[in-house]
């Protein structure tokens, strides 16, 4: 009888053990906030934090309902496996409302960008110009013989392009790619040149040889997010290729390449195939000078497709588009085509070094220049679309400015010193390029929003505001919150990467009140609408709840 008694006693006990297990386990599925977040530091201040702090220090109802859709946008499907981290705090205050692993580091992708143009618009300011030229150490006799080489000097420039601006909602492009060229090109005409008794040279010594910063994937090199970054960026180094289907099934395909003078970057075997299939590509790294092989197979009868990939040699592809163009002009050119790369960097340029001076190009004779929009623009157009290549030039301008040397491990160490000057919290930011690319970058979400207060406090911050996309509106950012009440009210800087999201800007509530924010995912899975569900969720959250009530006014007695 006693031990019947005991076993029932041992029975009910462990009963009670697994209840309460069970229960804890429940708790922490039911909350993927809980699950990844521990408690830390109190600290109400989001800007210039070192410490962590609770997750939920408010109780009033509007941050309590937050909350809430926070954990219901993270419990869905598409978001549980992977790893979150959230601030949001008011733009004037600091004050924190809400955050989930803000101190911990995450692959920023494009968010890397919101370091870049900060760092440019302080370091170099709005009104900032390129200066791209066309130049000689000979001069133009009279009969119109240049004596020498002619050569065009890139100074990191980013829109050598058609591109129009300012940017009005959309990119818009007037007449051919090589615009700006011709416009070179018809400048030195009319300085009376009628022959190069040399070559053309593409000069994009202004920075280091260093087309690929660390950390960027073999597998982007083919595509125009990552274009190699070049003095010379001329059509964002980017190429389009038309592919049109032969006439019959087994003929080769016809292909169009704009610009004509980046064809021999690009080989390609493309053939016709049957009307009901589906036209498929593929990109073949392969050694040599041709480097990308395009291969694959388009439909008879299919309307043409049109690719674009990255231009290999920019410097090179520019030089002889020059050419062309000078020749259509009737400008006879003696010589042919070749490039004038820097060294590589060296390594000692990021450290501890005095800035150096600037030495100016030897060649005395300027046939032409061509300036560039003010940078305020220039960043416009590459945080609305997302433009990579703009932002690497960005930072090694900076180095360049402030140094002499234009390599990006210079612009990194100014970054980390601009950073430090703004209160963003020591080793809070690890960065090894300007665009975001690269997957050694690692951010915090407190360092975010840091710098975004910052910002929103200097001079140029209204400014620096107007160059993020605007939820539902424009940029990156046109399709996403649409038809929501926090289409609008969010501009914001996008992120992505495979297995990455990311959003991080500035939001009004609908009760008025000013917030900055920063919302990273990593490790999620999802493609497409899935991997930005839970973002724009908390988004939208952001908008409809958080701010607070207005004051109640005592009724006046009669």
């Amino acid at each position: 009888m006693m031990r019947c008694l005991k076993l029932s006693m041992y029975v009910k006990t462990n009963n009670f053990l697994l209840a309460t297990l069970l229960f804890l386990a429940y708790a922490i599925v039911a909350s993927p906030a809980a699950a990844q977040t521990a408690p830390a530091a109190k600290n109400n201040s989001a800007a210039g934090s070192h410490a962590s702090a609770p997750p939920h220090r408010k109780t009033r109802p509007n941050v309590a309902a937050f909350r809430a859709r926070v954990e219901a946008a993270l419990r869905e499907a598409q978001a549980q496996k992977a790893l979150w981290g959230l601030l949001v705090a008011d733009r004037d205050t600091g004050e924190t409302l809400y955050e989930l692993n803000s101190e911990k580091f995450f692959t920023p992708a494009s968010n890397a960008k919101i370091f870049t143009s900060a760092l440019a618009l302080a370091e170099l300011g709005p009104a900032y110009q390129f200066h791209t030229t066309l130049e000689s150490a000979g001069s133009i006799g009279e009969d119109g013989r240049l004596s020498g080489d002619l050569i065009f000097v890139g100074r990191g420039d980013p829109d050598i392009s058609n591109r129009i601006f300012p940017y009005a909602g959309k990119i818009e492009r007037d007449g051919p790619v090589e615009k700006s060229l011709a416009e070179l090109a018809d400048s030195a005409v009319a300085k009376g040149l009628k022959e190069v008794d040399g070559d053309i040279v593409g000069d994009d010594s202004y920075f280091p040889y260093d087309p690929y910063p660390a950390g960027w994937s073999v597998g982007d090199l083919f595509f125009t997010f990552g274009a190699p970054v070049s003095a010379i960026a001329f059509n964002d180094n980017s190429v389009r290729i038309a592919v049109q289907p032969g006439a019959s099934i087994g003929d080769a395909a016809s292909i169009l390449v704009e610009p004509a003078a980046a064809q021999g970057g690009v080989t390609f075997e493309i053939k016709t195939g049957p009307a009901d299939g589906k036209p498929d590509f593929a990109v073949v790294r392969q050694p040599g000078t041709n480097f990308i092989l395009l291969r694959g197979m388009i439909p008879v009868g299919h309307p043409s497709m049109d690719l674009d990939l990255a231009i290999t040699e920019p410097a090179e592809t520019a030089a002889r588009t020059l050419k062309q163009l000078l020749e259509a002009r009737g400008v006879r050119v003696i010589g042919g085509v070749h490039v004038r790369h820097a060294p590589p960097p060296d390594p000692s340029d990021a450290g501890d070094l005095p800035p150096a001076a600037i030495i100016p190009m030897a060649n005395q004779f300027v046939l032409a220049q061509h300036d560039s929009p003010p940078l305020l623009e220039s960043i416009r157009v590459m945080n609305k679309i997302s433009q990579n290549l703009h932002a690497e030039l960005l930072l090694r301008t900076v180095a360049r400015e402030k140094t002499g040397i234009g390599s990006t491990d210079g612009g990194i160490k100014i970054e980390q010193d601009f950073l430090k000057a703004a209160g963003v919290a020591d080793g809070d930011v690890v960065l090894s390029d300007g665009s975001g690319l690269s997957r050694d970058d690692l951010v915090t979400p407190r360092a975010v929003v840091a710098l975004l207060r910052y910002v929103a406090h200097q001079p140029w911050g209204e400014d620096y505001l107007s160059t993020l996309p605007i939820a539902g509106v424009d940029g990156t950012l046109e399709s996403r919150m649409k038809s929501t009440p926090a289409s609008g009210l969010i501009q914001a800087k996008t992120g992505g990467l495979e297995h990455v999201h990311a959003l991080s800007g500035y939001a009004t509530t609908l009760r008025g009140e000013h917030l900055v924010f920063s919302i990273f995912g990593n490790n999620n899975a999802a493609h497409g609408r899935d991997a930005t569900e839970a973002i724009d969720a908390i988004g939208v959250a952001m908008v409809e709840t958080l701010g607070a009530p207005p004051a109640s006014h005592p009724k006046k007695k009669k």
